[in-house]
């Protein structure tokens, strides 16, 4: 029996934090095949990015032509994927581009707004083409978010506080929008109020989502990506944190994610959809 070919994977932001690590996981898969890396740090084009990243050359050269990189992976014999790890400012035009021209985009970059979502849903559906947006790919993410779940039924006050670097440009993270989110489909409200509260500095209490839950967000040097969700009830607290030491952790999903959009032909949100 024949193994089915590589899938073609074009990496957007393949020099940053996060698309370093792709690029790496892509040239290690057996099943995957590196036929695009995009950039915008001029100082790489035209590097090879398997030498730029660290895992020995790749004969990809790292290019600053999103269009015409997808218009090139759109003609290989087997369905194209996307990897995007770019920035909220670009992320929403790059996903439109990459379904146009039939590229299945896997989306790692945040800050897409709910109506972004659903433009971008609408179009993925017209097109028959598989889209998946994923605040965060890490498996251990999924859990605590399930365990979440779980106990916001037996607890009625919540808080989310989120951590990460300083160079992530959206607060909250899109992780902790989407655990919110989760916990908000109860279709309870948290946090009833105790005392008639006053923020003497605003935003001392953090961002206000969906059923009263707040979020806080810390962006500081030394961190990568931490997540905790706090439920509170008379003489207890029960803590659920999720911590990131390596952004090799979030690879699996990476993968998974690769694998699993070309079985699609719509957009789908969140990894726990693919566990």
């Amino acid at each position: 029996m024949t193994s089915q070919p590589p899938i073609p994977v074009v990496v957007n932001g393949a020099t940053g934090k996060m698309g370093r690590e792709a690029v790496k996981a892509i040239a290690a898969a057996d099943d995957m095949t590196l036929v695009g890396a995009i950039a915008r740090n001029p100082k790489y084009i035209g590097e090879d990015v398997g030498e730029v990243v660290g895992c020995g050359a790749l004969e990809i050269p790292i290019l600053a032509d999103l269009q015409g990189t997808l218009a090139m992976a759109s003609q290989e014999k087997q369905p194209a994927v996307v990897v995007d790890f770019t920035h909220p400012d670009s992320v929403y035009e790059n996903v439109r581009s990459a379904i146009a021209y039939g590229v299945r985009p896997v989306v790692g970059t945040t800050g897409i707004s709910p109506q972004q979502l659903q433009d971008l849903a609408d179009f993925a559906d017209k097109a028959s083409t598989g889209c998946l947006i994923i605040p965060n790919f890490s498996i251990g993410v999924v859990l605590l978010q399930q365990a979440a779940v779980q106990a916001s039924r037996y607890f009625d006050h919540v808080e989310i506080i989120e951590l990460h670097h300083n160079q992530k440009a959206d607060a909250p993270s899109g992780t902790a929008i989407q655990t919110a989110e989760m916990l908000a489909e109860l279709g309870k409200t948290f946090n009833p109020p105790a005392v008639e509260a006053t923020e003497t500095m605003a935003g001392a209490r953090g961002t206000l989502a969906a059923e009263g839950i707040r979020i806080h967000s810390v962006r500081l040097p030394g961190l990568i990506a931490h997540q905790e969700v706090l439920f509170g009830a008379p003489g207890q607290l029960y803590t659920l944190r999720h911590d990131t030491s390596d952004r090799a952790s979030y690879m699996p999903g990476v993968l998974l994610a690769i694998r699993h959009v070309l079985q699609l032909k719509s957009l789908v949100y969140g990894l726990e959809k693919l566990l």
